[in-house]
């Protein structure tokens, strides 16, 4: 070969090109799998007619939309959290205070709900450009216990930090639908949304962006990744996921209530459990985990015979043993038994 020569590059084997043959069946595969979901999800509440069941998977799809704004933060982006029920209660008090003050119907407030909990969102991401790791968690735990005391002193009314719209005001406006059906199928279809959004998200450029910058910032710097509006983006996302949670929770419970700072922190450890229980920096993991965490917490009374100090320690052994036999959670459980099962002798 001369000098003037360029050696060829060989082609590619055709094995290692991927074709729609060896995509095509998990894909109908999943498509048939979400639509079987889907189809038991919108019948379940015209099929049980206990109405405290309906309830408490209501406010289950509730806690699992708040945990993907969480994951998109913690499980994605690598920021810890450990305050994001600020927004939820951000989110509960403007759909309350809407409702009641400007006369607004539910589904009306909730873009507002969304917008100022993303502004504030992103506000609350600034400081994340200075500090991370244990310091962020300190923030946005000084964040859960401010908002609930702000609302208390300047959003209350008589000093009574509890906001609840006319019950009329809740009710089904489809005269098909139940109060029961209703107050079901809203966060179902919330949540819908949110799977979708969140799914585009993460197989997006911007979706990329955040796993680089959680896994490595610098290089994420290097490829040019604006490293602080990612940060800033996932803090407004994940806070906008939330404030929808808080609406979304008027509807179910009734009231939007500020009362309380420890149970706001609560609420923010509850988050973060159904992450990292469902699975962390998966799309369905907080499906899962909020779901979970929302029956086991509803249902831990009745099997401590509500006895004093009973349910904490069962709800507390359940999640213990679900994160030390399922380190990757539920849905990374699940991935390992199927690649074990589909591995090949």
């Amino acid at each position: 070969m001369s000098a003037t020569e360029t050696p060829s590059t060989a082609p590619a084997p055709e094995a290692a090109i991927p074709t729609s043959r060896t995509t095509s069946g998990p894909d109908l595969a999943k498509i048939v799998i979400g639509v079987v979901i889907m189809a038991a999800a919108a019948a379940f509440p015209f099929v049980v007619d206990d109405t405290a069941t309906v309830r408490m998977v209501s406010l289950g799809l509730i806690m699992a939309i708040g945990a993907m704004g969480l994951n998109v933060l913690t499980g994605y982006t690598g920021q810890i959290s450990i305050g994001h029920a600020a927004f939820y209660g951000i989110g509960a008090y403007i759909t309350a205070n809407l409702m009641i003050e400007q006369k607004l119907t539910f589904l009306a407030t909730l873009p507002f709900s969304v917008l100022i909990c993303a502004v504030a969102g992103a506000l609350v991401g600034l400081p994340a450009l200075r500090v991370k790791g244990p310091a962020l968690a300190l923030v946005t735990l000084g964040l859960a216990i401010l908002v609930p005391t702000l609302l208390h002193k300047f959003g209350s009314s008589g000093g009574v930090a509890l906001w609840k719209p006319k019950r009329s005001h809740l009710n089904s406006p489809v005269d098909a639908l139940t109060n029961t059906q209703w107050k079901y199928l809203v966060p179902l279809a919330a949540l819908v949304i949110v799977y979708v959004l969140t799914r585009n998200i993460v197989h997006s450029r911007a979706g990329r962006a955040l796993i680089a910058v959680r896994d490595q910032e610098v290089a994420a710097t290097t490829a040019g990744i604006n490293v602080a509006a990612t940060k800033i983006t996932a803090f407004a996302i994940s806070a906008a996921y939330c404030g929808l949670a808080g609406s979304l929770s008027v509807l179910v419970r009734g009231q939007a209530d500020a009362s309380s700072a420890l149970a706001y922190f609560q609420m923010s450890i509850y988050f973060l459990v159904a992450v990292v229980v469902g699975g962390t920096a998966t799309i369905a993991g907080p499906i899962l985990g909020g779901l979970l965490v929302q029956i086991l917490d509803e249902k831990a009374p009745d099997w401590s015979g509500n006895k004093v100090g009973m349910a904490p320690f069962i709800l507390g052994t359940a999640l213990v043993v679900i994160a030390y036999f399922l380190p990757g959670g539920i849905l990374g459980g699940y991935r390992q038994l199927k690649a074990k099962l589909t591995r090949s002798p």
